[in-house]
């Protein structure tokens, strides 16, 4: 059976899982460690770093490591949530050529769907490593409240990868699968998403024979922990102000200490009542004497700082439970996902609203892609008996004379589905209609998402009113929306399949895959040479230290003269092909090395 891994493409960390003979587990990175960090960095040598890496290199290369590119994809240019990002992040943000966001790294502009898709790209290769084959397929988990453009760049993302993103699911909604998995369990379920830049509530029933019905479904793609975090950073930038009379926000390098120091003292603050924050030369001052940071930090102070974001959390999980039609009483279990559910504030909150304590046997950072692998497993295995049932996270509709929007499809539909109304002309004698697709939650049609129009021509000239269209909305199980218009009186019709657009043209997305391609020959090449290089170079050290003793005592004989010459011409061989950054020739030298050192041992241990 093909191999589908599920990929949990966080803001802050990323993950990546397979169902295993039956059994979903989350594989480790080379360093051992179970999630990535989501960062990007291009070096001063145009290399790309992804990881670990790029995050261990951010504060000496702040203008050109990304982090948090989740929150800018699939948005268009002239968004809030864009606006925010270019005020605050370290990186520059400019406008690209399709009204859509793009990154500046070391001159070169890249889109968000590019930089999302080095991270998709870097727990590919994680898990072929470990599965010791190539994978294509994958399932990649959103947020529930992404809207489709947000969606089919996150798609973009997966095949610039080299993926072929199977299904894309929601975050909450892996999760419960992860918690429901195998567990025969029948209950109503409330899944409290708040990662490190999205926050997601989605109620459930989970059914014995393993159903998972969705019943809403609502959140905020721009509420996360990166927001608690810039409260922390804006906490000790004010400070200094006052203290020293210099904005720290001026210097990237100094924006970059302050991030990685807030979301550190962040953590802390969930296992420790206080903290201290301590960042020496952080800054020089006009006389060029170095400035130092030093501010304790206490959790009661964090607590202040984001209150009111903890508060939004539970305000929109007081709207899913009306729109669900529920009470708290009919929720039997609440499941904490995400980061920032360690923070105590977030959980005495959700315990306070849902009046019962919620349920952390899930672990936060890694049950999204487990739900997600788990349901890559399901697609690909006839055997395998799981339904899910989702919901459509917006509603969806047309805009109508007067720029008001009328809704077709609810929010919180169960998907697939089709609904149908009939509207009338706007003007005497209209022999066209524009029919504007939208989606979004706003009575006002220009506070909404964009997703497609099209024109129904040739209607009869008559009367405003008097001709009847009928518009009919139908959404597939993977949330492709078509919408169908037609003159009841001829029969004249016109329909859109509506393609969400991440702002990027197929041209383009071509060209960034085999961008893509080309770094990753290139990258698992450097791997492949490093990995040979430490053998090599540990064999050589250990050759050079018995040197000595075993010129001592060989060197009477011709045949032992002769097996140091040698020795040393295999050493020297190997230098030169490390030397030219030759995998293929050091690989070689290994054997001989190998062998060397056997001999001298040998020699060594009869003595």
């Amino acid at each position: 059976m093909e191999k589908v891994i599920g990929i949990d493409l966080g803001t802050t960390n990323s993950c990546v899982a397979i169902v295993e003979n039956g059994t979903p587990v989350v594989i480790p990175n080379r360093g051992g460690y179970k999630t990535t960090p989501s960062m990007v960095a291009v070096t001063e040598a145009g290399k790309r770093l992804v990881g670990h890496i790029a995050k261990r290199q951010a504060i000496t290369n702040a203008e050109n490591t990304v982090y948090a590119a989740k929150r800018l994809i699939g948005r268009k240019w002239n968004s809030p949530q864009v606006k925010n990002a270019v005020a605050t992040s370290s990186y520059r943000i400019v406008e690209g050529p399709h009204n859509d966001v793009r990154i500046v790294l070391r001159d070169k502009e890249f889109s968000v769907p590019e930089i999302s898709a080095m991270v998709l790209q870097e727990m590919k290769v994680i898990a072929e490593d470990y599965l010791g084959e190539s994978v294509s397929k994958a399932v990649v988990t959103v947020p529930a409240y992404f809207n489709d453009n947000q969606r089919q760049a996150t798609k973009d993302a997966g095949e610039i990868a080299g993926l072929d993103v199977i299904r894309i699911i929601n975050e909450p909604t892996a999760a419960a699968l992860s918690y429901g998995f195998g567990r025969n369990i029948e209950k109503t379920v409330a899944v409290y998403d708040f990662g490190g830049g999205t926050f997601d509530i989605s109620i459930l029933e989970i059914g014995a024979h393993g159903v998972f019905k969705v019943i809403a479904t609502a959140g905020d793609t721009f509420l996360g922990g990166e927001d608690i975090d810039a409260r922390i950073i804006d906490w000790l930038v004010s400070g200094f102000k006052e203290e020293h009379n210099i904005d720290l926000r001026q210097d990237r390098m100094a924006l970059q200490r302050l991030k990685d120091a807030a979301e550190k003292a962040k953590c802390e603050l969930s296992s420790v009542r206080e903290t201290e924050v301590n960042l020496p030369f952080i800054i020089s001052s006009g006389r060029n004497e170095a400035l130092h940071l030093q501010r304790t930090l206490t959790r009661q102070t964090l607590e202040e700082l984001s209150e009111d974001l903890v508060e939004r959390t539970v305000d929109i999980c007081k709207q899913t439970l009306e729109d669900a039609k529920l009470g708290k009483d009919e929720i039997e279990e609440v499941v904490l996902v995400g980061g920032m559910t360690r923070m105590p504030k977030i959980q005495s909150a959700v315990q306070a609203f849902f009046e019962k304590e919620p349920n952390k046997g899930v672990h936060p950072d890694e049950v999204v892609a487990l739900g997600a692998a788990i349901q890559g497993a399901a697609l690909v295995d006839d055997k395998q008996e799981m339904v899910l049932l989702d919901v459509t996270p917006h509603a969806l509709g047309i805009m109508t004379f007067g720029s008001y929007f009328e809704e077709l499809i609810p929010q919180n539909t169960t998907v697939p589905t089709h609904r149908t109304k009939i509207f009338t002309t706007s003007r005497d004698n209209q022999t066209a209609v524009k029919i504007l697709v939208m989606q979004g939650e706003s009575q006002r049609a220009e506070e909404n998402e964009l997703l497609g129009e099209f024109i129904l021509t040739g209607l009869r000239r008559a009367p405003k009113g008097q001709v009847e269209i009928e518009v009919t909305f139908e959404i597939n199980a993977d949330g492709i929306v078509s919408v169908r218009a037609k003159d009841l009186e001829t029969g004249l019709e016109q329909s859109i399949q509506v393609t969400a657009t991440s702002g990027l043209t197929r041209e383009e997305i071509k060209t960034m895959m085999d961008n893509a391609k080309d770094d990753l020959v290139d990258r698992r090449t450097t791997e492949e040479f490093e990995a040979a290089k430490q053998e090599a170079e540990k064999l050589i050290g250990e050759i050079e230290k018995l040197f000595p003793q075993v010129q001592q005592i060989v060197a009477s004989s011709d045949f032992g003269r002769d097996a140091i010459e040698k020795a040393r011409a295999i050493v020297e061989k190997a230098r030169a092909a490390i030397e030219r950054r030759d995998a293929a020739a050091v690989k070689e030298q290994i054997e001989g090395l190998t062998r060397t050192h056997r001999m001298f041992k040998g020699v060594v241990a009869k003595t």
